[in-house]
């Protein structure tokens, strides 16, 4: 099924890409989403008519990503928790607890950008955790985890 593409999507292309993709992929992640649309003639036609304003979204999209990215850069963030002997948690942390910990800092951060291909933090100590702020945009966000009193 060919699709042109609305916005960049990783691993698969940029804006106005037209590409191959796989029915599913497409009818249950793209289409719905609205990162593509078919790659019928007047489809293309309507993309083209609007190439402008949707590239100029998307200069707006990362210029934001990259300023929180800076925000990130700097902050420090602390989440206290139940440990038990040889600092080892009682549970874990995980993307949620993180990005909750941010919002409750301040930051505005979201679940779904939160990295951990580790799996969550299972000891007490400090760590630097991958944020995925936008396509193009990677941060790391200093978290530290400390024992509950």
């Amino acid at each position: 099924m060919e699709v042109i593409l609305l916005e960049k999507v990783e691993n698969l292309g940029n804006l106005g890409d037209k590409v191959r993709v796989r029915s599913g992929y497409a009818r249950n992640f793209l289409l719905p989403k609205g990162k593509a649309k078919f790659a019928t003639e007047a489809n293309i036609a309507e993309f083209e008519a609007r190439r402008a304003e949707l590239e100029k979204m998307a200069a707006e999209s990362l210029a934001t990503a990259e300023a929180r990215r800076d925000k990130f850069e700097a902050a420090s963030i602390s989440i206290t928790a139940l440990v038990g002997g040889e600092g080892k948690l009682f549970g874990s942390i995980g993307p949620g607890d993180v990005a909750e910990a941010a919002q409750a800092a301040g930051l505005d951060l979201e679940k779904r950008e939160v990295r951990m291909p580790d799996g969550p933090l299972r000891m007490a100590g400090e760590f630097e955790i991958a944020l995925q702020l936008h396509t193009d945009v990677k941060a790391t966000l200093k978290v530290t985890i400390t024992a509950e009193e």
